[in-house]
Formats: C-alpha cells, structure tokens, sequence
C-alpha cells in the first residue's frame, strides 16, 4: 500500500488506491452474485471476498442493488455495437447476439442476471439497465416512425440470444456462428427498418 505525508506533515497515512478497491469489489461481486444469486449475498460476504470493508463498499456503492447494476454495467460492450454507422448496426447486432450464443466460455453478467431473475429489488435495476444501456440507446439511433418498437423488437431478440446460450450450455459452441450472423443481420434489418 502506498503511504504519503500526512496534512500536518508528521508522520505517513496509507494511501487507498480507490481504482483498484473498486475493481476488487466488482470482481467479488460478479462471483457471489453468478454463484449464489442476489438475495443470497450479502454485502459483507462482497466485502470479505474482494479483502475491504463493509463501509468501503457502503461509500463506493451506495447500496447492494447499486453495486448490482454496476456489476452489469460495468461488463456491458453494447455501447461500442450501437456507435458507427446506422446502415452498419444490424451486421454488427448480429455478430454481437451470435457471438453470445456460440461463445465457449460462459458470460458472467448473464449467469449474474439469471440468478437474480426473482427478486424484486432487482427487477427495477433491470428494467433501468434494459432502458438505459439498450432500449433507449437504440431508439435513439433509430430515424422514422415506432423507432422505440423497432428498438423494442431488436432488444428481445438481444435479450433473447443471451437466455439461448445460458439455456444450451456447451452445445451452443457447435452452432455455425457465420450462419448465425446471416440470419441475425437479416432479422435486425427487418425489425429496425422504418
């Protein structure tokens, strides 16, 4: 730990590196969570797992929900699928979903997701989570009329491709991820098209 002079200039304090406690807490958290479910752990549980203390965790999050949809969050690569060029996003929806159906290893966040599924606390981050990282994001990139329908539709399918591959386990692995895209593509330029 880093130590640096204290305000009076007599003696050395540790020096907390925020950025890397938070990482910690993250990490710890996306274990428990995918293990257990969110009702299941506890914030001191987090706190012992990632080597901090409860009120650490208490002032970094806020909450035990709140460090749930950063857990979720913090893991997202959607925003980069939804940047570029309108005319390019079905293709790049599509490889985005089929690479989550066919991918060997398993996604964290999903497992996190599923876990959590039952717990009222949590459908509210969800649904925000939904909203603001996809739905809304989605809709705004969309030109013409029902373009939050349109987005709609296209986060089903994105939801949707995320349960398959939790839901498949192994044998996802022996889809045809170039078949997947195509079809993928073709399905996310019929429902985005105004």
């Amino acid at each position: 730990m880093d130590t640096q002079p204290t305000a009076a200039g007599t003696g050395n304090r540790p020096c907390r590196d925020r950025e890397a406690t938070t990482r910690r807490i993250l990490e710890a958290a996306t274990r428990l969570f995918a293990e257990h479910g969110y009702d299941h752990v506890t914030v001191r549980m987090i706190a012992n797992e990632a080597g901090a203390n409860v009120a650490l965790v208490n002032r970094y999050f806020g909450s035990k929900a709140n460090l749930f949809a950063e857990v979720i969050a913090a893991r997202s690569q959607l925003e980069s699928v939804l940047e570029g060029d309108p005319e390019g996003l079905p293709a790049r929806l599509a490889s985005f979903v089929a690479r989550r159906i066919a991918a060997e290893t398993s996604d964290p966040v999903g497992r996190v997701i599923d876990r959590a599924g039952g717990s009222p606390e949590i459908r509210s981050v969800l649904r925000r989570r939904v909203e603001s990282a996809i739905l809304g994001p989605l809709a705004e990139r969309l030109e013409g009329p029902g373009a939050r329908e349109r987005a709609a539709l296209a986060t089903a399918i994105f939801l949707g491709g995320g349960s398959l591959r939790r839901t498949l386990g192994q044998t996802a692995t022996e889809l045809d991820l170039a078949e997947l895209e195509r079809r993928l593509t073709v399905l996310y330029t019929q429902c985005l098209a105004p």
